[in-house]
């Protein structure tokens, strides 16, 4: 479903991405996991066609985002850690006006759903300056989920977010794996790509230091949580490239 060959992207003389190999299949959860400048987010990026690679291919519901990047974008959804919505749009008019991009099918049912399960509707005739970081974060989640894409990719995806709406979008993002779409999950925090991931693929300096299922990362390494694999494995780069 996700298809990643040989991704490389520089900028300059510096590679933010190096060389990364990747497949998500329906139904895959992937973790992306790696400190403070590994190459996260501009992997993520390039996968939603918001920058170009410098090298490689990326395949969304297989088309090639490359040659078709409008049918592939049609597949995908990118959720950014910062939600960014239009100042004079109410929250319902966000929804129509992605429904329109989309050409989605019942959009008003499925507008009304998405309020409803986001709990949103009683704001739906909000404008972003009055809602809190929270409630636009929910209303992104909401414009990205209504076209139903078969790829979504999220960084960051519950910051600003309260406990309860914490436990809905994992659920959610559980869910939505379960319907078949594949997903990229880019956080720090640990213990939710635990929670929800079933690969976790980790990047320092944008190459690939580590790829696998859950238990296999965990047999490689011979620890239990991936907060300490992730610790071993960065400490061994760091080490690595000291020369110590």
């Amino acid at each position: 479903m996700i298809e990643v060959a040989n991704l490389t992207k520089r900028y300059g003389d510096f590679s933010a991405i190096s060389d990364l190999s990747f497949r998500v299949q329906a139904g895959e959860i992937l973790g992306l996991v790696g400190p403070n400048g590994a190459g996260k987010t501009s992997t993520l990026r390039c996968l939603a066609g918001i920058i170009p690679p410098s090298l490689g291919k990326i395949g969304i519901a297989g088309i090639d985002l490359l040659s078709n990047p409008v049918a592939a974008k049609m597949n995908l959804a990118f959720f950014a850690d910062e939600p960014r919505l239009f100042d004079y749009l109410t929250v319902r008019q966000h929804l129509a006006f992605i429904a329109r991009l989309y050409k989605v099918d019942d959009a008003d049912a499925r507008s009304h759903k998405l309020l409803k399960d986001m709990d949103l509707l009683e704001k739906a005739d909000a404008l972003p300056g009055e809602l809190s970081r929270g409630m636009k974060q929910k209303v992104a989640l909401a414009c990205g989920f209504l076209h139903a894409p078969r790829a979504m990719f999220f960084d960051e995806p519950l910051t600003g977010l309260d406990p309860f709406a914490i436990r809905h979008t994992k659920d959610l993002i559980v869910g939505f794996a379960r319907q078949g779409v594949a997903i990229i999950l880019s956080s720090h925090l640990l213990h939710l790509l635990e929670e929800v991931c079933t690969h976790v693929l980790v990047v320092d300096r944008g190459r690939c230091i580590a790829h696998g299922t859950l238990p296999e990362i965990r047999q490689q390494h011979g620890e239990a949580s991936l907060e300490a694999i992730f610790m071993q494995l960065v400490s061994s780069e760091a080490r690595a490239r000291n020369g110590t």
